[in-house]
């Protein structure tokens, strides 16, 4: 039994969901403080920076992430260093430029900047780049090679070090947005110097950097940059567009509470996809195919029966959640916006049935090295999305509507996924429901084994 123990907790579905677990719920924690912290106007602000510091690291990181991780899933040793040296050398180039152009938005825009809401990110989020450019290489390395408990320490150093200032700024401090920002830069320092005098950002070896590497990270890359930037868009979307509605801040700020919810049910998804795309990847490399639909099958539908209850459990508790995270001012109809944060929760539910197998298709398509395919899959999506939400907010002028928004665009999202994965694979797509029940079947058969002993 102990030594049964061992094993799972050294397993890497384990490990990387516990490292999940263990952000969200300092994430989550921290965003219900910062909620109770700031009025509705303030917090909508922080929203934004966020919103916003995210979907410009998904086009950081997304033309290197997705492709370091499958080519170190396979790679010889001398190979590896040179493609993590490649890693280095393109993440400090993009970060510089983005640098660059951002810092040049706030000197021609200044006066348009400092009026809206995005004053922020434009001041601060150039510096942060810089600072945590270590702990982000360090972090998809250790993702392609599998070390989720290592994973585990940076995350746990940035969420748990923000969540402590947060708390004791909301007992004792009471600072200010702008000071709070600098404190996040400050945690973020802290990471990625672990990472740097650990030597796990690889940055080091950016003079082993050859061309052919950085070509095939590049090649590889021009794809998934697209499409994490979508899929980042597809989450932060309507945070942009409610911004620049007459709805306001105010709205941002009631729309982010049921939305930061949803994270609840993206901790197992991330799990499961940070394990499951190296082996997707190792496997097709290997020309493996049957292990790919293997793995596939599993992992779809795993996660699948699992997420009805979660979505159940979200449905039914949406009051007391949007209680929890947002306290009493966003409970109920906002007499100011007029519109419900719960309800908005039970339809995010709805969406969050259709998040596995969507995600699954996303990182399929790419470990058979299809990422042109899946970055067509994202741009249908976020097409739907950004001409549903035009449409929920100028037209009928409802929040409901831009959640049922996200439903839509999934759907669309999961069949044009399918369609491409069956051309490649010959799929069975039931197997996915009995290679579930396969999965949970192994699962509790080990269970009952080790309490008999």
């Amino acid at each position: 039994m102990k030594n049964t123990l061992k094993k799972i907790v050294r397993e890497d579905n384990f490990l990387s969901l516990v490292g999940n677990l263990t952000i969200s719920f300092f994430g989550i924690a921290g965003f219900a403080l910062l909620a109770r912290t700031f009025p509705m106007e303030i917090f909508g602000e922080w929203v934004i920076f966020i919103s916003a510091a995210a979907f410009v690291e998904m086009f950081r990181y997304g033309i290197i992430n997705t492709a370091i991780v499958r080519y170190l899933s396979g790679a010889e040793e001398d190979e590896r260093i040179k493609f993590i040296g490649s890693n280095g050398l393109i993440g400090v180039i993009a970060t510089f430029i983005i640098c660059i152009l951002l810092y040049i938005c706030l000197y021609v825009f200044y006066s348009s900047i400092h009026n809206s809401g995005y004053e922020l990110f434009f001041k601060w989020y150039p510096l942060l780049a810089l600072i945590n450019l270590p702990m982000n290489t360090a972090l998809v390395i250790m993702q392609a090679e599998l070390r989720f408990g290592k994973i585990l320490l940076i995350r746990s150093i940035e969420s748990v070090g923000f969540f402590i200032v947060v708390a004791v700024n909301y007992f004792f401090l009471h600072m200010s947005l702008m000071q709070l920002v600098i404190s996040f830069l400050i945690i973020d320092a802290v990471a990625s110097g672990v990472c740097l005098v650990m030597g796990w950002d690889g940055l080091k070896y950016i003079p082993k950097a050859s061309r052919h590497t950085t070509n095939i990270l590049l090649n590889f890359g021009k794809y998934t940059t697209f499409t994490l930037i979508g899929t980042n868009l597809l989450r932060s979307a309507d945070t942009f567009i409610i911004s620049f509605s007459p709805l306001g801040t105010a709205a941002v700020a009631l729309y982010a509470i049921p939305m930061k919810l949803t994270e609840l049910q993206q901790i197992p998804l991330r799990s499961f996809a940070a394990t499951a795309f190296p082996k997707l990847s190792r496997a097709s490399m290997q020309k493996n195919i049957k292990e790919v639909k293997e793995i596939f099958y599993t992992y779809s539908g795993a996660m699948t029966y699992l997420f009805i209850g979660i979505s159940l459990v979200t449905f039914v508790f949406a009051d007391l959640f949007i209680l929890v995270l947002g306290g009493n001012q966003y409970l109920g109809t906002d007499p100011v916006t007029g519109f419900n944060a719960a309800t908005i929760m039970r339809i995010f539910s709805i969406y969050g049935l259709l998040l596995p197998i969507d995600r699954m298709t996303g990182i399929g398509l790419d470990s058979i090295n299809k990422p042109n395919i899946n970055f067509l899959k994202v741009l249908y999506m976020v097409i739907a999305n950004v001409i549903g939400d035009i449409i929920a907010i100028f037209i009928f002028k409802s929040l409901s509507m831009v959640a049922v928004a996200s439903i839509f665009f999934t759907i669309i999202g999961i069949w044009v996924g399918f369609y491409y994965m069956n051309k490649e694979l010959s799929l069975q797509y039931r197997l996915i429901f009995s290679y579930g029940i396969d999965f949970y079947k192994t699962i509790f058969s080990k269970l009952k084994k080790n309490l008999v002993r």
